[in-house]
């Protein structure tokens, strides 16, 4: 992945920080900005640098925020044009990707859309993962 490329071609300014981040994210999808901070720890970049270019990245559309039910802190991926959707074990965490319901952004359709142009649904399937069903069965 050409990252310095990707930065410029979203209008950005090409910087050793956001090389460092995108560069992180890219080896370890879906990770929150603490992860990503352990993850360049060796590019000295604090963790609000780091939280500032995860922010600058989604908006230049290079990654994507997500926002899972009960969680206390949004992930990111490298893949905003990829429509998919997740699947997050409710014991462990584990996330997956899943493929779009449909196959065709948005993939799901509201009964209403109030007027406005609907650009993508995002879906996240609550499960048990088998790791933790196993260690809940033997308990």
């Amino acid at each position: 992945m050409d990252t310095s490329a990707i930065i410029r071609g979203a209008g950005l300014r090409v910087t050793v920080q956001r090389i460092a981040v995108l560069q992180a994210l890219a080896l370890a999808p879906h990770s929150s900005a603490d992860r990503i901070h352990n993850a360049v720890a060796g590019a000295d970049i604090a963790l609000p640098t780091v939280h500032a270019i995860l922010g600058d990245l989604a908006t230049a559309g290079i990654v994507r925020r997500v926002s899972l039910p009960d969680a206390d802190r949004a992930l990111f991926e490298v893949e905003p044009d990829d429509n998919h959707h997740h699947m997050q074990c409710v014991r462990c965490g584990r996330l997956e990707v899943v493929a779009c319901a449909v196959g065709a952004s948005p993939c799901l359709h509201p009964s209403e859309d109030h007027g406005m142009r609907l650009l993508e649904a995002s879906v996240t399937y609550r499960a048990i993962c088998a790791a933790c069903d196993e260690v809940h069965d033997s308990a």
